[in-house]
């Protein structure tokens, strides 16, 4: 293992994470990011098959991994999720916050948003992330500390997303929740920080990545030309969470290829 790959191998060494939305696409690579960095990772989603499918990876590659099954909209799902994970591990260091849905031909402007999408645009992306921080930040406050990283959007920054009023304003929301817990749970050694991904090549955003046109447009309003990886998003999760991010709270960090500058 040459020098850089061996730093990378120890940025998590020792932590212990629980990674919600991790059946696929960002998720996903935040976890095998952070198992490559030396965590043991508890991975959560609604799918079953999903996320054992991820585990079984994991535990392939020599990781610690542990797969639970989790609404992350229904509380005592997420309780028992974050619960078995701190058991597994003997405690928790790291909160990831990124399960949502993006509602595609579903998702409109106010005056056409039905209101049962609204409602579960919401519940998914803010109410969700809610509960994960809740009983994430009492896993973490047990150990006497750790970082929260909860998953944004351009659109939740600027009105970026024509069309998609639910999940735009659901994304708003995230930022606002990660400032009010950097400021109250700094005192308690709990750094809270989001990162906000671009349009990145996952299953979640896959009918524009078969459309040329669409994908072409959007393609005009990235600087760098071209979507993110899940493993560059992962790349700065993985930051966050290392103790090379010590002083960091409360901090945006935009992986979108340059598309917020424009």
């Amino acid at each position: 293992m040459g020098e850089e790959a061996a730093a990378v191998a120890a940025m998590l060494r020792g932590k212990r994470a629980v990674v919600t939305g991790a059946g696929s696409g960002i998720g996903a690579g935040i976890a095998h990011a952070f198992v490559a960095a030396g965590a043991a990772v508890g991975v959560v989603d609604i799918s079953a098959e999903r996320v054992g499918r991820l585990a079984n990876e994991l535990d392939q590659l020599g990781a610690r991994a542990l797969a639970c099954v989790a609404d992350v909209t229904v509380e005592d799902e997420v309780a028992r999720a974050v619960e078995a994970a701190a058991n597994e591990f003997g405690g928790l260091d790291v909160i990831v916050a990124n399960a949502g849905i993006q509602l595609f031909g579903q998702d409109a402007p106010v005056d056409e948003l039905d209101a049962d999408i609204w409602r579960r645009t919401i519940d998914v992306n803010l109410t969700g992330m809610f509960l994960t921080c809740k009983h994430g930040v009492r896993a973490l406050l047990a150990e006497g500390g750790g970082s929260v990283i909860c998953t944004g959007s351009p659109t939740g920054l600027r009105g970026s997303a024509s069309r998609f009023h639910a999940y735009s304003t659901s994304k708003a929301g995230s930022f606002g929740l990660v400032r009010i817990m950097a400021a109250d749970y700094a005192s308690r050694h709990i750094r809270v920080n989001a990162i906000v991904p671009g349009f990145t090549d996952t299953p979640l955003v896959e009918s524009i990545m078969r459309d040329d046109a669409a994908r072409s447009r959007l393609l005009e309003r990235i600087p760098l030309g071209r979507p993110g990886m899940p493993s560059e998003v992962a790349a700065v999760a993985t930051f966050l969470a290392s103790d090379l991010a010590s002083y960091v709270t409360g901090a945006t960090y935009v992986v979108d290829g340059g598309q917020l500058v424009l």
